[in-house]
């Protein structure tokens, strides 16, 4: 932790000290603090286990802390972001100790002079779904079934081709399924692809693929996943979001048989004022198999959930959120009372506060 906090420090000196001398030097501070209260009051003072965001019920916590430094210029970049909070505990557990807390860390080259062709190694954020771990950047508070249970990071190298103002192609080779550290034992590396096309400035659309494993190679089963999203603004005030998620994953080796798990989400906003917005959700999420969420149930995990979000503008670095949220599952996978109950209802707000680039 003081190793962490010392070049968090080191950042900010030499950020600062670097916006002064040059502008291909930037640094960017990011921080989420919030407080989350679950109707079912867990015990373990713990969400539901497919929340990785927000996850801790009932206590004043740090969801995202973290802080930039790029370096942008000609024909080279570069992002560098160590990260604290409880969405790094929850999200990268699976990680070695000294990994869990990188939040971007890659370099990237322009390959052609007179073409937008870049190649990009290190850490980075996803290239599935259209939210982040970045509260003030998505349309609300918490994150989407859909986005929680899809990678938020990858490892690996991707080359990306931007063709005019309209169309934007992405491959990318991949250690895993949001993976930092190499499995020892698994010696085939995942794949991933992105198209975005980006007619006008009031309609975007993506399709994103994923073809890998996380398995070692004496078991290994073959994950197909499919990803695409719409953003539509018919006014500068409203904005309409459909994601739709689709995966399939091998149940043996070398067998033709799969399991499925599929979820749509819908998202509208509406920004009547500049300091306050609104947002109301509708999701839905099938994992009948318990591929990505096992619920030990005879359904499987087969959950709806809505949410109201509410934010306010307090200034240009300073957002006010809050959220209520309800799920309702077809089997009883969630507690009320301290009895099973198909139903969990939560409160969350959170203040983000942004430093200057």
């Amino acid at each position: 932790m003081n190793a962490l906090l010392t070049l968090f420090v080191l950042l900010i000196a030499t950020g600062l000290k670097a916006q002064d001398s040059t502008r291909a030097f930037t640094f960017y501070g990011y921080s989420d603090i919030y407080y989350g209260y679950d109707f079912s009051n867990p015990e373990s003072r713990t969400r539901p286990s497919f929340l990785y965001n927000y996850s801790h019920h009932n206590q004043v916590n740090a969801n995202l802390v973290f802080l930039k430094f790029a370096y942008a210029k000609n024909r080279l970049r570069f992002n560098m972001a160590p990260m604290l909070g409880t969405y790094s505990q929850a999200n990268l557990s699976g990680e070695p100790f000294y990994l869990r807390q990188i939040f971007e860390a890659n370099i990237g080259g322009k390959l052609l002079k007179t073409k937008e062709l870049w190649l990009d190694a290190g850490i980075f954020p996803s290239h599935i779904g259209f939210e982040s771990a970045i509260s003030k950047d998505c349309a609300t508070l918490s994150r989407s079934i859909l986005a929680e249970n899809t990678p938020y990071f990858e490892t690996g190298v991707k080359l990306t081709y931007q063709h005019g103002s309209k169309w934007t192609f992405v491959v990318l080779v991949l250690n895993g399924w949001q993976k930092i550290n190499w499995t020892k034992g698994k010696s085939l590396p995942s794949f991933g692809t992105q198209i975005i096309f980006q007619p006008n400035a009031k309609l975007l659309l993506n399709y994103s693929t994923f073809i890998g494993t996380d398995y070692l190679d004496n078991i290994r089963k073959m994950r197909y996943f499919h990803n695409l999203y719409a953003i539509y603004s018919p006014l500068a005030q409203l904005t309409f979001t459909f994601g739709f998620d689709l995966g399939t994953e091998q149940k043996v080796k070398n067998r033709l048989q799969y399991n499925l798990w599929f979820g749509p989400v819908f998202i509208m906003r509406y920004n009547p004022i500049s300091k306050f917005a609104m947002a109301v959700r509708y999701e839905f999420y099938s994992d009948k198999n318990g591929v990505m969420i096992y619920s030990g149930t005879p359904n499987g995990f087969q959950t709806h959930g809505v949410s109201l979000n509410l934010d306010y503008v307090i200034s240009s670095k300073v957002v006010w959120r809050a959220e209520t949220r309800l799920f309702r599952s077809k089997d009883e996978i969630f507690t009320w009372n301290q009895k099973s109950s198909k139903n969990n209802f939560a409160l969350l707000t959170s203040l983000a506060i942004m430093l200057s680039k």
